[in-house]
């Protein structure tokens, strides 16, 4: 079962540049990627710029088949790898509506200190929880 997650840039006007991410989007797995390799504003916006993605790796990696074995530190996306239309960062017009989406179960914000904020979609609205320091597989 997949676990669904956003991932976003707060940019300096208040908008937030975001894309869909279907796999392992808890803390443990795509929070610490995140922040141990996506720790730069320009490679958040050379993530972003991939559009959504099936997985998140270690890095950007190359385009190659989308069902077939491929190296798992690279990011696996609809876009590049699959041809899909239509899956392109978006943008919203606020944190807020960065947060206000009912369907993934992680939203994760790189903001303005250049830190990765996580919350987690609970039954009322999002809280924020803590990013651990170490990957769990």
């Amino acid at each position: 079962m997949a676990t669904r997650s956003l991932i976003g840039k707060l940019n300096s006007d208040g908008t937030v540049t975001c894309i869909y991410c279907h796999w392992d989007g808890y803390p443990s797995h795509n929070g610490v990627l995140l922040q141990e390799y996506w720790d730069t504003p320009f490679k958040v916006d050379q993530l972003l710029a991939l559009g959504d993605l099936s997985s998140l790796g270690k890095e950007i990696g190359e385009k190659h088949d989308f069902n077939s074995s491929r190296n798992r530190d690279w990011c696996t996306a609809y876009g590049r790898d699959r041809g899909e239309l239509g899956v392109g960062a978006g943008v919203v017009s606020s944190r807020e509506d960065f947060l206000d989406d009912s369907h993934p179960d992680y939203f994760y914000l790189y903001n303005e200190d250049f830190e990765w904020e996580c919350y987690y979609n609970g039954m009322e609205e999002p809280y924020q929880v803590e990013i651990p320091s170490e990957y769990v597989i």
